[in-house]
This record gives C-alpha cells, sequence and structure tokens, in this order.
C-alpha cells in the first residue's frame, strides 16, 4: 500500500511480486514500514516478511510493530539487514541502547516523523503520525544518536505522498545537528528532488515511494526505478 500523510491508503500490489520487479530493477535498498502496526498493537507479519525475503537479493530494512529486543531479532533471522523503531522509541529512548548492544548500531535505524501543527512548530510524531510527543526534531534526532541509533530515516509527513519535494529545511537542521546518516523520505517527485535533498540538504541518502510505484502524480500503479545513468547525472 501507499499513503498520501501517513493516510488515504491506495493499494499497490503483491508485496513479493513488487519485490521481484525491484529486483529486476536492481534497486539499491528495499525499506518496508507496517505504519499500522503499533498502532494496532501487533508484532510484525513474519509470514509476509519471509517471503519479501526470499525475493529480495538487496539489502532489506523493516520497521513497524518492533518494540523489543527479542522482536527485532526475529526479523533480522528471516534475513532482513537492518530494523526500523519509531513510537517504542519515543515512549523508551532505552530501548535504542538495548538494540544497539545486541544488534549493533549498524542495523538500528530509528525513524523521526515529523509534522507541523497549526502553528507551524515542528514535532515528532508517533502511531503513523497520530501521536504528537511534543518532541522537537533536532532535540529527538541528537537523544536517539547518543542513546545508539546508526542512522535516522527522518520523514516529513506533511510531504509524504504529495510529490511537492523533500522538505529541505527540516532535512539540513536534522542533518546539521547529528553525525550519523539521515535518509530523507518524504515529497520526493522527480529525480531533481533526490538531488537537492542530498546535494543542498546534505543527506546521506534519498527514500522514494510515490515515485517508484506510480506513473506520475495522481495516475496508474506502475513500479519503477531511476536508471543508473539518471542517478549518477543527478548525484555527480
Amino acid at each position: 500500500m501507499k499513503t498520501v500523510r501517513f493516510g488515504k491508503f491506495r493499494y499497490v500490489g503483491d508485496p513479493a511480486n513488487t519485490c521481484r520487479i525491484f529486483n529486476e530493477l536492481e534497486v539499491d535498498e528495499l525499506v518496508f514500514l507496517d505504519i499500522l502496526a503499533s498502532r494496532e498493537k501487533r508484532e510484525p507479519n513474519y509470514s509476509l516478511l519471509r517471503d519479501i525475503s526470499s525475493e529480495c537479493f538487496m539489502p532489506l530494512s523493516y520497521g513497524g510493530g518492533i518494540t523489543s529486543v527479542e522482536i527485532a531479532e526475529k526479523v533480522l533471522k528471516i534475513g532482513f539487514e537492518k530494523v526500523i523503531v519509531n513510537t517504542a522509541a519515543l515512549r523508551n529512548p532505552a530501548l535504542i541502547a538495548d538494540l544497539g548492544k545486541k544488534i549493533g548500531r549498524q542495523s538500528l535505524i530509528v525513524a523521526i516523523d515529523v509534522r507541523k501543527g497549526w502553528l507551524g512548530q515542528e514535532r515528532c510524531r508517533g502511531l503513523s503520525g497520530r501521536w504528537n510527543s511534543g518532541l522537537q526534531p533536532v532535540t529527538w534526532a541528537q537523544k536517539a544518536q547518543s542513546e545508539g541509533a546508526g542512522e535516522i530515516l527522518l520523514t516529513s509527513v506533511d510531504r509524504e505522498g504529495t510529490w511537492q519535494g523533500f522538505d529541505l529545511e527540516l532535512v539540513t537542521k536534522v542533518v546539521d545537528a547529528v553525525s550519523i546518516p539521515v535518509i530523507a523520505h518524504g515529497g520526493a517527485g522527480a529525480i531533481e528532488d533526490v538531488s537537492e535533498v542530498i546535494k543542498t540538504a546534505g543527506a546521506s541518502a534519498a527514500a522514494l515511494g510515490s515515485m517508484v510505484v506510480f506513473q506520475k502524480k495522481d495516475m496508474g500503479v506502475l513500479v519503477n526505478f531511476p536508471e543508473t545513468e539518471q542517478l549518477r547525472k543527478a548525484l555527480a
């Protein structure tokens, strides 16, 4: 499924089949986020993750419903290289340290979902954007790093699925505040957006959603990925 601002769910296709297509397109890495798992208080769908892992030959990351070291280890044993935590870490920052010690910082990504309030204040959100933690993005990013996060997946919920481009100001602030890699997510609509968020805002990587599963904005499903030469030119 693909969402817009973590709502308006739209069906894309069978996960395993979609993975096969991304394999053929030589995608660098796949990130799977079950954004309803924490809200519904359930663990990951291990059966589905096994199906996905059996089809993929690139690095895989998974987030959603990871509330303990034991759950994280189950996901890694299935064949995923990294786990992603958000809501559980916001509620209990010590979980980051526990995970970092047990599975290694290199396998741990902390997701930071940011949404603006009606006065424009940026706050970190949990429960797929519904819960306002009250924490500012920079403050939480620094705390996550100090606790043991290996990377940050930074999502602008207001931009997610909109094709409007990344929130460059948000990305720049977080990148400047930490020394670990920051993956920018939310808003990509063109290859130029990828170039801009990496070259201008300093992100270590860009995560793409709608741009690689739809033909264009408001058009039909078409699983795709930019040509290698396109990416090289954009990032040169």
